[in-house]
């Protein structure tokens, strides 16, 4: 198996994302943002950070870049397909996930360990966690309030794609648990095809005991086993 992340100018947790899958035994690779394929892998990453410096809006400018061409043709094939952070931003700007990030509604950056309540895992990414578990991964964000309009949200309701939430300790979606402001406490989804899969919180850095939570490792072991590389439990 072998995995892309991908390097956009301002891109600043790419290695993490390397580190944590060559951790997993995945031969991950950087891949430039110039570059015009992403031919021969089996999961494509884009990496949080702040592409272009987050000018206009927070990836406005990185859908523009010659390799998301590639990246869109890719998904298109059905190949997994992953944002994180910055890299959920990237999807929806490129359409390849409904909605959009703005700004948090405190208007301050948030950084912190952050409950997730697991939705949904009929998909290749959380299909080896149990729904309603609530996961324990980092976010590090300033626009990561998810907004989509009305219909879109009966949509992504309807048709099991919103796949995490924001959540207390003890598991509930209050709005006291939601960092950001975003509606439903909308953590991540998945496109209608659920190869494609866009979340603000950061699992690689949820991969290794050191770090304070290992519970990210369960969205990349689920592709390791939806790819065969890994056999389930």
């Amino acid at each position: 198996m072998k995995a892309a992340v991908i390097r956009f100018p301002g891109s600043n947790c790419d290695q993490d994302c390397v580190l944590a899958l060559s951790e997993l035994g995945i031969t991950t690779d950087f891949v430039w943002h110039k570059d015009a394929s992403v031919a021969g892998y089996d999961l494509v990453v884009l990496p949080g950070g702040f592409s272009y410096g987050d000018y206009l809006r927070c990836g406005a400018i990185a859908r523009f870049s010659p390799i998301m061409q590639a990246v869109k043709e890719y998904a298109a094939s059905g190949k997994l397909l992953v944002g994180i952070c910055n890299g959920f931003q990237i999807l929806c700007e490129a359409g390849l996930l409904p909605g959009a990030l703005i700004r948090n509604r405190s208007l301050h950056f948030v950084c912190q360990h952050q409950h997730v309540r697991v939705e949904n895992i009929a998909n290749p990414f959380l299909h080896l966690a149990r729904t309603g578990a609530a996961l324990r991964i980092p976010i590090a964000h300033g626009e990561g309030g998810y907004v989509a309009d009305a219909a879109t949200i009966r949509t992504l309701n309807r048709e099991g794609r919103i796949v995490l939430r924001y959540v207390d300790a003890g598991g509930a979606a209050t709005d006291a648990a939601n960092p950001n402001g975003s509606l439903e406490n909308i953590a991540g989804i998945v496109n209608e095809a659920r190869n494609v899969f866009g979340l603000m919180p950061h699992p690689e850095r949820a991969c290794d005991p050191r770090l304070g939570s290992t519970d990210g490792r369960i969205i990349f072991e689920s592709v390791l086993t939806t790819l065969g590389v890994l056999k389930a439990a």
